[in-house]
């Protein structure tokens, strides 16, 4: 399976959902690399545009993603991984989901902290 990283610079967007609920965790991008590391590891790998380095989900807080099912999109431009997330979160603010905020006119928190970002990563 070959995907199209040629559209995006390099990149594809990668969708994460919970493989249970159905509920989307996150949504991340994968270079060559994280796609590879991530079929042969079983685990969510990423590649993060800000610190522009690979990544596994959770190597630092320990709420990784074990990964159930892939899916492809019809163009080859879009991966969606269905996950067991392990730990409390996905999201390193401390959600579950990092899709935590509903705009209903005004935007508002619509779910809870399950862990405080302070205490589980650590400041460079």
């Amino acid at each position: 399976m070959k995907l199209d990283f040629d559209k995006m610079g390099g990149l594809v967007p990668a969708i994460i959902q919970d493989a249970k609920t159905g509920q989307v965790l996150m949504l991340a991008y994968m270079n060559p690399i994280a796609w590879e590391k991530t079929l042969e590891t079983g685990r969510a790998w990423f590649y993060s545009r800000s610190r522009n380095k690979q990544w596994m989900k959770g190597e630092e807080s320990g709420n990784v993603q074990i990964v159930k099912e892939v899916f492809v999109d019809c163009d080859d431009d879009t991966v969606l991984l269905k996950v067991e997330q392990v730990g409390e979160a996905a999201c390193h603010t401390g959600y579950v989901s990092c899709f935590f905020r509903k705009l209903d006119g005004e935007l508002s928190i619509v779910d809870k902290k399950v862990f405080d970002p302070d205490k589980v990563y650590k400041k460079s």
